[in-house]
């Protein structure tokens, strides 16, 4: 490995947000003059989502993850301050703890009026945030090789960012209610192992020829080349409460690819895609509070300890990158639990404390609200 030869891993966090009711936590709509303050203060880092309470923001290129922290603590500080002028508050969960999708109107932009006229009722019921993650790979055989490298460590990304267990005012048992809403979207699910970057345009320019989708913007795997940069899209996460929490995930995301790339040459790891999508459901369904399957192993470990190896392992990357204490950090959270556990927590107490389910469900929505500003 040179210097030469190495990619500068440069990353991008995107998040969408939804808004709520300042007093209720409740969903509300974004005003137009609040989206059009938010351009003016953040240009093209913030847009509209597909619903009218959601927004999105994404960080520029960013060098390294002490520059992902400025970018996304100032994108979240003036969300959070425009926000407030207007009587909202901005929480980033990947569902809101109790109001119902169907009361929700989607955001009048032409593709997402496509989204909603294609894909009917399962496009109604995305009321749903996620958290993506862009390293930097020029080339393009890169991308694809480092795809296939990837996948089995997925599902502990996905473990540690869950932060969707309530769905129109209920406890849905699971820790990422998110992802089984999105699954009901097509191509969606970890990504296929491919052979080339070849294979992979070959394939999205037949649905392209046939008129099944538009672009590769509508391939929406877990994991996927980027169709707009030279990236490797990791689209796994539940969106974070908590900013430390974000930066955790983007720090093991790109030294992760960092290690990947190291191991570029060596036989492909023995990925059994049915193994992989039962580690997916596992950390879906339990969070960090069940484990995975270790694949070399052939048995359940805690979360604690496949995110244990995996931050050894991404030692001298976590060096190289200057992302050391992010990383470190992935380990309390792996003990502490996620942000599932949390708002699970919360409710607990308010019920324990005489709150009614309302007042419960409307205490993790302030909860929520207020993990949006943490350490900003």
């Amino acid at each position: 490995m040179t210097a030469q030869d190495e990619p500068d891993f440069t990353i991008g966090i995107e998040e969408e947000y939804l808004l709520t009711d300042a007093t209720t936590g409740a969903l509300a709509r974004v005003p137009e003059a609040l989206m059009r303050a938010c351009r003016d203060a953040l240009g093209d880092q913030v847009s509209p989502e597909f619903l009218d309470c959601q927004i999105e923001v994404g960080t520029g290129v960013c060098d390294d993850i002490t520059a992902a922290r400025s970018d996304l603590a100032h994108l979240r500080r003036t969300i959070a301050d425009l926000a407030g002028e207007h009587g909202l508050r901005p929480i980033a969960a990947s569902c809101h703890p109790f109001s119902d999708w169907r009361d929700q109107a989607t955001t009048d932009k032409a593709r997402y009026r496509d989204l909603a006229r294609d894909l009917r009722d399962v496009a109604h019921r995305m009321l749903i945030c996620g958290m993506h993650v862009h390293v930097g790979l020029p080339d393009r055989e890169t991308r694809i090789d480092l795809m296939n490298r990837a996948a089995p460590y997925l599902p502990i990304l996905l473990a540690l960012s869950t932060s969707s267990p309530f769905w129109s005012g209920q406890d849905t048992g699971l820790a990422s209610y998110r992802l089984g809403v999105f699954d009901n979207m097509p191509r969606t699910g970890l990504p296929p192992r491919l052979e080339s970057w070849e294979e992979w345009e070959r394939r999205v320019a037949l649905l392209v020829d046939l008129e099944v989708i538009e672009d590769a913007t509508k391939i929406w795997w877990d994991l996927r080349p980027s169709h707009s940069f030279p990236t490797l899209e990791t689209r796994i996460c539940d969106v974070c409460p908590r900013l430390e929490d974000t930066l955790t995930l983007a720090a093991l995301t790109q030294a992760l690819m960092r290690a990947l790339w190291r191991d570029r040459g060596t036989a492909l790891p023995d990925a059994d895609l049915f193994l992989l999508a039962e580690n997916r459901w596992r950390a879906q369904r339990h969070g960090g509070t069940a484990g995975l399957i270790d694949l070399a192993q052939k048995r359940i470990v805690p979360l604690a300890e496949a995110v244990d190896t995996l931050c050894t392992r991404l030692a001298p990357d976590a060096a190289a990158l200057g992302s050391a204490p992010e990383i470190a950090r992935a380990r309390d959270l792996a003990a502490d639990g996620t942000s599932a556990d949390r708002q699970r927590r919360v409710h607990a107490a308010a019920r324990t404390a005489g709150a009614d389910e309302t007042e419960a469900l409307r205490a993790v929505a302030l909860h929520l609200a207020e993990a949006f500003t943490e350490g900003l």
